[in-house]
């Protein structure tokens, strides 16, 4: 018996788009809703090294909710490559500046460190108020519970 390979046409018409709201969602839970779409997980097709996961798309990332006393304690970091170029902020600070970031990071953290996690990574749209601009693809609304 030989191991199942999706085929190319297989993977382009599983390729599906999820709206998921982050208004008042626990942000650990809905990063990790959003990774297992992104890699395909959720599909009966899925293969480890071949990229069958959907597009999702994240509304409200303003109003998500960190747990405990994270707020105020976890750190984002960057760094520019430069020598003394680390730069870091505090959770509460991210999300008045650019609270998308928050579930960005959440679900990159999630996702495999290689080429083809960068391109599921790429299939993520995060949006920090009500409104997206991917109506066309009339993405499937997605409770997280």
């Amino acid at each position: 018996m030989s191991t199942f390979i999706p085929s190319a046409q297989q993977v382009v018409e599983s390729g599906r788009w999820h709206l998921i709201d982050a208004d008042g969602q626990v942000l650990g839970r809905l990063a990790t809703v959003a990774a297992r779409l992104l890699q395909g997980k959720h599909k009966a097709l899925y293969t480890p090294f071949i990229d069958t996961g959907d597009h999702v798309v994240v509304l409200n990332a303003a109003k998500v909710k960190l747990t405990g006393r994270k707020e105020d304690q976890k750190i984002y970091r960057q760094h520019s490559g430069y020598e003394g170029g680390l730069r870091e902020e505090r959770a509460r600070l991210v999300r008045q500046r650019k609270p998308e970031r928050l579930v960005e990071e959440a679900v990159r953290g999630m996702l495999p460190k290689t080429k083809l996690g960068e391109a599921m990574y790429r299939k993520l749209k995060v949006y920090a108020g009500p409104d997206h601009p991917h109506a066309a693809q009339k993405p499937s609304k997605l409770e997280v519970a």
